[in-house]
């Protein structure tokens, strides 16, 4: 018997169709110059050793490196037969690590593509990685779903420690900068949980949970993204529709909510311009004044979830499992313009369409539930 993947052979509700006939309206939008690749993106870095790439981890078992000015793939890197959710590179940028829902953590190298090393353990998929310098040992840390956070000697692989706390699966991890100091005894990480807590570990000392048992509980529900400003103070962004800024000199209390109308996926700051940029799941991208908290502008062009940012001077570029890649400018003159344009909107120029994704109607459901989560 044949099986479909066509959402159009299954049946759905009049709002489901109205719904995915805006969306495929939206899809036509050049918003953002898109840059439309074949699957779902469902993170971004920053090429940390050349400007103008970023590296994206699809849901199709793929990172791609590409060229934000042409749009064209610099590389690939295969392996993965599952979803990539998450990626980061080693100190020196010349390993790129993934999360994987294969439980594992792949790595290869960035100026050759080859595969290197999997980093096993989790007992559940991948949701989070970011590495660091402890001792003069680079190592690599990772959340998953089963609720644990194991660091890995990146050279051998070996696991080093395994950091419990958590009720609930790990949904980002971030470094303190302040413990990056080479004179300080300490490397702390912040973890952020499907259990709504933020949580951080000192890895110098192997297991040890700084928050005890007072993690610290800003939000109603999950948080999925912890970014850590200039000031170091900790950004967050939640299921609770919320942003929050935790000042670090306060006992981590919020001074300050943005409040969107759907799921909060990432958060930056652009520190020069004084903006709060968040990603929803509402399809939008907003820029919030930082000092008064009052939203100055939206970016509208993605037609489905946005999933993550990244600021790269003063160009905001978001990702979506819409499978494009967009950029935005923060530039006064242009985010002026683009103010501008959004009171008084024209039609759109016309674009292709997006593409078909690699995955089957099953895999496509059981993804949509699991970011939903």
């Amino acid at each position: 018997m044949s099986r479909s993947s066509n959402r159009n052979d299954f049946f759905q509700t009049s709002a489901s169709q109205d719904d995915q006939k805006r969306k495929d309206t939206k899809s036509r939008n050049t918003n953002g110059n898109p840059i439309r690749l074949q699957s779902k993106v469902l993170a971004i870095r920053e090429d940390p050793l050349n400007d103008g790439l970023v590296f994206v981890a699809q849901s199709g078992g793929t990172v791609r490196k590409i060229i934000l000015e042409t749009g064209e793939t610099a590389a690939v890197f295969k392996g993965p037969t599952a979803p990539l959710t998450s990626i980061c590179f080693s100190p020196n940028g010349k390993l790129l690590f993934a999360g994987c829902w294969d439980n594992t953590v792949w790595s290869w190298d960035v100026a050759s593509g080859q595969p290197r090393q999997r980093y096993e353990g989790h007992t559940d998929f991948v949701r989070s990685v970011t590495s660091a310098r402890l001792h003069g040992q680079d190592v690599l840390i990772s959340g998953g779903a089963d609720a644990q956070i194991l660091v890995f000697d990146i050279v051998s692989g070996s696991r080093v420690s395994t950091l419990k706390g958590h009720i609930k699966g790990i949904q980002d991890l971030t470094v303190d900068p302040l413990s990056l100091d080479p004179d300080t005894p300490e490397l702390i990480i912040f973890s952020a949980g499907s259990d709504r807590e933020i949580r951080h570990f000192d890895i110098a000392s192997g297991t040890k949970d700084l928050s005890n048992t007072d993690a610290l509980l800003a939000h109603d529900t999950n948080v999925y993204k912890l970014h850590f400003d200039s000031d170091g103070d900790l950004w967050t962004a939640s299921a609770d529709k919320t942003t929050k800024c935790l000042v670090r000199e306060d006992g981590w209390k919020a001074n300050m909510t943005l409040q969107h109308p759907d799921f909060v996926k990432d958060v930056a700051v652009h520190e020069q311009g004084g903006w709060v940029i968040t990603a929803c799941r509402d399809e939008e991208v907003r820029v919030w004044n930082r000092s008064t908290g009052h939203i100055y502008h939206t970016f509208s062009g993605h037609f489905e979830e946005v999933t993550g940012l990244v600021l790269m001077g003063s160009t905001v570029v978001s990702v979506s499992i819409d499978a494009t890649i967009r950029q935005w400018s923060l530039k006064p003159d242009e985010l002026q313009r683009a103010v501008e344009r959004a009171k008084n909107p024209t039609e759109d120029d016309e674009a292709k369409p997006n593409p078909e994704s690699m995955l089957t109607e099953e895999e496509e459901r059981e993804l949509a539930e699991l970011l939903d989560e």
